[in-house]
Formats: structure tokens, C-alpha cells, sequence
């Protein structure tokens, strides 16, 4: 039974803290001015809209938004979402720990364009690190379980990084920008169309000598700044068959050289990249009667990895692991969906997915293994015929994926009570799958994987009431959710038999309750505030303990300053982490939360029609020292006892940037 007692009183409390604590802002995306239209007509790139349209918790990221906070890649331009944590490890282009609404990061699905881009090999360490910010349209988090679309690892959510999209009239732009820490940043897109024919192309290339990424480093790790070299490419091409029909192709290709040191020892120590991401998709968008899309996609994640370690005390390097060390993953299908409407009244959705998927590790030794998923949908919900202030839908998925099958079901609603208020609630149940290492994994310096592993299931209900005021300049919502976990795969340190540990099904369930506010207001025009909190309480059942590394509260405030007649514009954003715990060999449980940061940008158009942007952004304005991944400890050079550190956050970093639009 899932008790709601908890988040119902702290709706309550949040929200009279918020609205005194922090100056009010946007409820969707923070302060953003513009209403977000969706270009193309596809079943599939709607299908997140249209989840809102019927009770999910959709935040939008817009391209404005991505700019004016000066990211270079996706992860870090996320973390003005509200009630999502995203901490890159080690700045742009490293992993990330990610906490959606008390969430793992293994919850949460990420794709791009709607193709899956999660690890298989390994659930927490998804490819996302190789995601440029300036090749995004915008980005789509949809909150809650999200299974019955998009299947495992949505048990918490989606995000989803929509790329450049078509244009009808020619145009582009060109960004650059360079950083206090030797980087260098390189973006640009252009698109246009001609009769049938629409296209659009992108490239960026991102480069840093990095920041010394630990609290505490020896001498004997010669290799002391995280740096990384990634340069990406893409395109899309549309062509309309008809006037119902469209086809469409896409491409991606990224290749990068990211440094994975350690506080010792480490002499040279990196992933090379190379990935490939393609599409291709067609859409049949004529009338309300049938609308459908026919999808095959292909993604292929390859890392080549070297590590050579410096001897203590001298000697001839030690070459752990040779250059080109393959651990890498290849993973491709196709998935269709239609939608009908044969009656008055309902629509009826109905797809087919599947997946191949097949990889293999040589450097934490994962045998070659495969992968072969099917699954079905069926959703029914209501339309405006109906009613156009109620909106209902149900649905049921089946998974039959290599001897694991699970049939999941969702229910969601959303009522427009008034003009100005709304109610919604979003619930269901979600499965995990087992990664290739928890099932698989065979290196003796570790965990040893369980082919006879279960999937994870979760239930979970999100609830929300909003709505606008003063004419539609404030906007608020307050949110409450709850999330059970059953048969959660953990480490068995007990079995004699594997000293190391094995992963099992854990007989203790897990329960995340919850509560989130959001705020936004635009005041004269030209000044934009926005806030968020969030309060999550997970933990193992029979514990009163907080999961490690999942904060237990979250808070940002955003003030924009952007008015429409003057070539100036500034924010400014703080973002507090409340206590987030993690356990470190030797020296037990550690808080490494209770902390904020300051962000602050100066912008300034020179020219009327404001085609060229400067850009001044300052991140981490204090230069708080902070853990992005929590304490661990290691051996050190003298070779007596075990020392604590931890990752550090980016460091203050000034980043002066140019556009042009054309």
C-alpha cells in the first residue's frame, strides 16, 4: 500500500517555503518566454506532448535556454530542470549521477530522437557524455514511469534530446566560444528546403585540457587534469512523398578522446569514442482517422581504452590495459505505431518494438552476449469529442525479451477544471532489465554477474495540481509522487562462494515518496524568476536511512533579465543540493551534499536584428569546491592505510562565447 500521507503534508509546507524562500519563476521550463511549437506532424515526435496532454509531467528545455546558460553539452545544460539532478562527474563530456525525483541513475532513459542511447553493457553509466549542447533543439523530460512506451530503464522517466529540426526558409548558425580551462568550443547547423526536399546539418567540435577532477592526488599520478577532445557531425533529410506521407533519414556521428584517470598512479588512462547513431523513419500524417510511423534505427557505441600506470618508487610504466581495449556495444531494431480513430469519442494506439542488442567488455571482462527484445502496445484514451477538459488514457505493454517477460500497464488523466487550473496524475508500473554486467560479468576482480536474475518492477503514481495567474504570468504546480521498487538487483558481499559479491534480487523492497514545487512568473515583460524544490525520500524498506547517492532535497531559483527593445541581457541562477549520502571502503557513510552554486551570464546583441550574440557566463561564480560522485578512498603511495576523496565539481570557469545567425 502506498501511503501519500507523507508528500500531502509536505505539498503543503514546500509550497508556502518556496514562494518565501525563493523568487517565483516559469513552472515548465523556468522563465522561458517563447511557447513551444512542435515543427513536425510525426506520431513519434509528438508522442511526449501528447503524454502531457493526458496527465504525464513533461519540462522542456528550449534552445534559448541551453544558450543563455553557456553549457557546451547536454548534462550540464540540464540541471535547470526542475526535480531532475544531473552531475557530470568531472565537467562536460564525463558521466553523470542522475536523480529523477529520487531516482537511480540507472531509471532513467535517455534517448535522442526517440532511439535509446542507454548502456546495456552497464545501466549507471549511460553514453551520454558524448552529447554536444550545441547540436539541440530542445529537450524533453518526461517524469514518472514511462514504460509502456518506451519500455526499460523509464521506470523513473525519459530524456529525450531532440536535434536541430527542419526549416522551411534557409538559414543557420555558428557559435564559438573558449573557457578559463583551455577550451575551445566550435558549433554550428544549417537548414533550409526546396519543394519536396527539407534538410538540416549540423557539427560542433569541443576540446579542454580539463581541471584536476579529485579532492586529494598523488604523486605518483603524472596524468592530473581531466580533459577530453570530441568533435560530432550530423544530419537529417525529409522528403514528403505526398501530401500524407514523409520520409525521413538521420545520421549521427561522434568521436572523442576522454581522459578516466584516478587520484593514483595514473600515467595515461582514456576512452576513444566512436559512435554512430541512424535512422531512418516513415510517417503517415493525413488525418484524425489514422496517423502512423514506421521506424528502423541502428546505434553502434565503440571505445577503444588504454591505461598505463606509474610504478611507486620508479620504474618502467605498467601497461594494465593496452591501447585499443575494446568494450563496446552495438544495438539496433525497429518499432511502429499507430493511432486510430474509428469512432467518435476514443483513439486507440497500437506498436510493436524491437531490439537486438549485443556487446561485449575486455577491460571489466563481460563475454560477448546477445540480446533480442519484442514488445507490444496497446493505449486507450479519450479526445475532444468527448470532452475537451477531461482527457483519460490507459494502456498495457508486453516485453519478451531473451527468456525475461513482463507485461506492464500505465493509466493517466489529466482534467482542465478551469482556464486556469488543471489536475493531472500519471501512474502505473515499470520493469528494469538486467544489464550484460549483472548478468554476465566474469572479471575476478569484482561482483560476479547472475544469469538467473530477474528484472526489476516498480509501481508509481505522480499527481499534480497547477495552473496560471495574473493573466497568465505566473504559473505554478505542485506535485507529489511515490515509487516502489520489488526483486531490486544488489550486491551479495555473503555468499562465501563469491568473496567478492554477486548480484541477486534483493527481498527488501524500496520506496521513494515525494514532493516537488514549481514556480514561475514574468514581471513587466523583461524580467523572468522562476523556482523550484524538491524533497525525496528514498530508502530500503525496514532502513531510515537515505539511498546512497540520491539527494534528499533540491532547490533552484533563476532571475533572467531580457528585455525585448534594449541589445542587453543578463541571469543569473543558484543551485542547492541538499544531503546526498555515499559509503567510502574504510571510512563508512559520508555526506557530501549541503551545498550551492551560483551561475551568472551577460549577453549583448551589437546589432538591431540581432543576428550577432555575445556572450559572457561564469559558472560556479564563488568557486565552491564541491562532490559531484560522493567520497571514495584509495590506497596511497606510501602503501600504509587507505586516504578519503572525492570528485570535484567544475571549478569557477569563465566562458566568453560569439554567435552569429543567418
Amino acid at each position: 500500500m502506498m501511503h501519500f500521507s507523507y508528500v500531502t503534508r509536505s505539498v503543503a509546507v514546500l509550497a508556502t517555503a518556496v514562494t518565501f524562500a525563493i523568487p517565483p519563476a516559469h513552472a515548465q521550463a523556468e522563465g522561458e518566454d517563447e511557447t513551444l511549437v512542435v515543427t513536425g506532424a510525426s506520431l513519434e515526435e509528438t508522442l511526449p506532448h501528447q503524454r502531457a496532454r493526458y496527465g504525464s509531467d513533461l519540462a522542456v528545455l528550449a534552445e534559448a535556454q541551453v544558450r543563455e546558460s553557456g553549457a557546451v553539452d547536454v548534462a550540464t545544460a540540464l540541471r535547470s530542470v526542475p526535480g531532475l539532478y544531473v552531475q557530470p562527474g568531472s565537467g562536460p563530456f564525463s558521466y553523470v549521477d542522475v536523480s529523477l525525483q529520487g531516482s537511480r541513475t540507472q531509471d532513467v532513459l535517455w534517448t535522442v530522437d526517440g532511439i535509446r542511447i542507454n548502456n546495456r553493457l552497464y545501466g549507471s553509466t549511460s553514453p551520454n557524455d558524448t552529447l554536444p549542447a550545441s547540436m539541440t533543439e530542445r529537450v524533453e523530460v518526461l517524469k514518472g514511469g514511462e514504460s509502456l512506451f518506451y519500455g526499460t530503464q523509464a521506470a523513473a522517466g525519459v530524456i529525450n534530446v531532440v536535434t536541430r529540426d527542419f526549416a522551411d526558409r534557409f538559414g543557420g548558425q555558428v557559435d564559438a566560444s573558449v573557457d578559463s580551462f583551455a577550451g575551445t568550443n566550435l558549433g554550428g547547423y544549417v537548414r533550409g528546403g526546396s519543394g519536396r526536399h527539407q534538410f538540416v546539418a549540423w557539427g560542433s567540435y569541443n576540446r579542454s585540457e580539463g581541471y584536476r577532477p579529485y579532492s586529494r592526488m598523488e604523486p605518483s599520478a603524472t596524468d592530473r587534469l581531466r580533459g577530453y577532445d570530441l568533435w560530432s557531425v550530423g544530419g537529417k533529410y525529409r522528403y514528403d512523398l505526398g501530401p500524407d506521407w514523409r520520409f525521413n533519414l538521420q545520421y549521427i556521428h561522434t568521436e572523442a578522446k576522454l581522459d578516466n584517470l584516478s587520484p593514483t598512479r595514473t600515467r595515461e588512462s582514456r576512452n576513444d569514442r566512436n559512435e554512430e547513431i541512424a535512422s531512418v523513419r516513415l510517417d503517415y500524417v493525413g488525418n484524425e482517422v489514422v496517423q502512423l510511423f514506421l521506424k528502423g534505427y541502428f546505434h553502434d557505441w565503440k571505445t577503444a581504452y588504454v591505461q598505463i600506470r606509474n610504478p611507486v618508487g620508479g620504474g618502467a610504466p605498467i601497461v594494465v590495459y593496452p591501447a585499443g581495449t575494446f568494450w563496446g556495444f552495438k544495438d539496433y531494431g525497429g518499432s511502429a505505431l499507430v493511432q486510430l480513430r474509428p469512432h467518435r469519442g476514443l483513439d486507440y494506439l497500437i506498436g510493436y518494438d524491437f531490439q537486438q542488442f549485443s556487446g561485449r567488455d575486455d577491460v571489466l571482462r563481460i563475454a560477448a552476449t546477445k540480446e533480442r527484445v519484442h514488445a507490444g502496445t496497446f493505449q486507450i484514451r479519450t479526445n475532444d469529442d468527448l470532452s475537451r477538459r477531461a482527457r483519460l488514457s490507459a494502456g498495457v505493454r508486453y516485453n519478451d525479451g531473451s527468456g525475461s517477460r513482463k507485461a506492464v500497464w500505465n493509466v493517466s488523466g489529466r482534467i482542465e477544471l478551469t482556464e486556469r487550473l488543471f489536475v493531472q496524475a500519471n501512474g502505473g508500473t515499470s520493469f528494469l532489465l538486467p544489464s550484460a554486467s549483472q548478468l554476465y560479468q566474469i572479471d575476478p576482480c569484482c561482483e560476479q554477474g547472475n544469469p538467473n536474475l530477474k528484472p526489476e518492477e516498480s509501481l508509481s503514481v505522480n499527481a499534480a495540481i497547477g495552473g496560471a495567474l495574473a493573466g497568465g504570468l505566473l504559473h505554478w504546480q505542485g506535485t507529489v509522487f511515490a515509487r516502489r521498487i520489488d526483486h531490486l538487483i544488489d550486491i551479495d558481499t555473503t555468499n562465501p562462494a563469491y568473496p567478492d559479491g554477486i548480484y541477486t534480487n534483493s527481498a527488501s523492497r524500496v520506496n521513494v515518496r515525494g514532493a516537488e514545487v514549481v514556480l514561475g512568473a514574468v514581471i513587466a515583460d523583461a524580467w523572468h524568476l522562476g523556482a523550484s524544490y524538491t524533497h525525496a525520500r528514498a530508502r530500503t524498506e525496514g532502513s531510515s536511512l537515505q539511498r546512497d547517492r540520491t539527494p534528499e532535497q533540491l532547490a533552484r531559483g533563476t532571475v533572467a533579465w531580457r528585455p525585448r527593445r534594449l541589445p542587453v541581457g543578463a541571469s543569473a541562477s543558484v543551485n542547492w543540493v541538499g544531503d546526498a549520502y555515499a559509503t567510502a571502503s574504510g571510512f563508512g557513510r559520508r555526506n557530501y551534499g549541503n551545498y550551492a552554486i551560483v551561475d551568472a551570464g551577460l549577453t549583448l546583441f551589437p546589432d538591431t536584428a540581432r543576428r550577432h550574440r555575445f556572450g559572457i557566463n561564469v559558472e560556479n561564480l564563488f568557486d565552491r569546491d564541491y562532490a559531484t560522485r560522493g567520497f571514495q578512498s584509495a590506497v596511497p603511495d606510501s602503501g600504509v592505510g587507505r586516504f578519503l576523496y572525492f570528485t570535484r565539481g567544475v571549478p569557477r570557469t569563465l566562458r566568453v562565447s560569439y554567435g552569429l545567425g543567418f
